[in-house]
């Protein structure tokens, strides 16, 4: 019987958003067992001192991309899949010295690598994988590029292709089920034009109503959800009346749209980082001029939605939707949120709403008993200062997956 305690520390609660002095967390057999003021006294218990440290959950960000190793999406296509898995391993790697434990790919990754993971095989977090996205001919996963003749799509058989093409009501219905039978957790569809793909304007809606209803009714039979990449106001409300849980980006979201959000109970994961990245670097990385001439009409839209969510009160998880070199920058999604919401929302993003989104909420992204153990013990408070999560993970003196140390100021451990 494996126990832990991580003795002395300031356990931050993120649910009252305050510090718990000198707490004790007790870790047993990958979970945590107690959180008290009173002394423990377990004479075979490991002890990490965490005096003077905060002790909180470890992140969760709910928009990856863990085999985009390339920013160009349509060359990362292309790649032979075992070049694909293993350029990920970096990618994986890093995420978890950050002290990100969890994450939700939001298209690429599979059944298999969420088992090399869960099995310790590789370093990483845990990963809810949607499969391959769903689009439409044309649409935001269709990476082909123009000219007189199409190709038939083979991003079914790539691992690095973030999506597949299919279309029509029965398509759609048969794809859910496939990626679902695959291991999927959630759906993704592609319900609006993006940034990265080369022939979608960001303006246009993807996917009939008809297709996405049938999408999210798919989903609900097998007791899961639908997410949807969506831009602008007019691709937000139409999928959110057919069902659609979470909004992907949102960045050029209105007050209607926002409304009807939360009438719905639905939640956006905003990727702001993302653009500032690809503004900056984007071009240096193999992204596409089409795509760059995209980033700046949603790139200061992506900081204004912000507030707008927050006035309609609905709920926003951490996303950070980076591609290849760019992944380095995921952190500093936190420190854009905290610039417009304030440090506690901008955590709260990566925890506990971040859990509710992944159906983990009391699981994830919390420090209580019955929760799994992924904590970070960090150098600082995060309440005062954002910058003690930013960077990679050189003020984390230590970061437990599941019980266990993976990682001391941000040097991932073997295990």
């Amino acid at each position: 019987m494996s126990i832990t305690v991580i003795n002395g520390g300031n356990v931050l609660d993120l649910k009252q958003g305050v510090l718990l002095e000198h707490h004790h967390v007790v870790i047993e057999n990958g979970h945590i067992v107690e959180v008290t003021d009173r002394p423990v006294d377990l004479p075979n218990a490991r002890v990490i001192d965490a005096r003077g440290k905060t002790v909180m959950p470890g992140l969760i960000d709910c928009h990856v991309h863990v085999l985009a190793s390339r920013a160009n999406l349509g060359a990362n296509a292309t790649q032979p899949n075992i070049l694909t898995a293993i350029r990920a391993l970096p990618i994986l790697k890093a995420m978890l010295g950050r002290g990100f434990t969890t994450v939700r790919d939001a298209g690429g990754a599979d059944w298999g690598l969420t088992q090399a993971l869960e099995n310790g095989l590789v370093p990483g977090p845990r990963i809810f994988p949607s499969g391959k996205a769903l689009s439409q001919t044309g649409g935001h996963g269709d990476f082909r590029p123009r000219g007189d003749m199409l190709e038939p799509c083979s991003c079914c058989f790539r691992a690095g292709a973030i999506a597949r093409v299919v279309d029509g009501v029965d398509a759609v219905r048969l794809a859910v089920r496939e990626e679902i039978q695959k291991g999927a957790t959630q759906i993704k569809i592609m319900a609006s034009g993006g940034v990265a793909s080369p022939t979608d304007p960001i303006g246009n809606t993807q996917y009939s109503e008809d297709e996405i209803r049938a999408i999210v009714a798919e989903a609900q039979a097998a007791n899961t959800y639908v997410m949807a990449h969506a831009y602008t106001g007019r691709a937000i409300s139409r999928a959110i009346r057919c069902g659609v849980r979470t909004i992907e980006h949102g960045n050029l979201v209105d007050e209607a749209a926002a409304k009807l959000m939360r009438e719905h109970g639905a939640f956006v994961v905003p990727t702001l980082v993302t653009y500032d990245a690809l503004a900056k670097h984007g071009a240096d990385y193999g992204l596409p001029p089409d795509s760059i001439a995209k980033v700046e009409t949603v790139r200061q839209a992506g900081r204004d939605s912000l507030q707008i969510y927050a006035n309609a009160g609905v709920p926003m998880g951490f996303g950070s939707d980076l591609l290849g070199e760019m992944h380095t920058f995921q952190s500093d999604e936190l420190r854009i949120r905290a610039e417009v919401l304030g440090n506690l929302e901008a955590l709260r993003s990566a925890t506990t709403i971040a859990a509710e989104i992944v159906a983990q909420e009391g699981k994830l992204g919390a420090i209580e008993a019955g929760a799994v153990a992924d904590v970070l013990v960090v150098d600082g408070n995060p309440l005062d200062d954002i910058g003690t999560l930013t960077g990679q993970g050189e003020r984390l003196a230590y970061v437990f997956q599941r019980g266990e140390v993976v990682s001391e100021r941000g040097a991932v451990v073997s295990r």
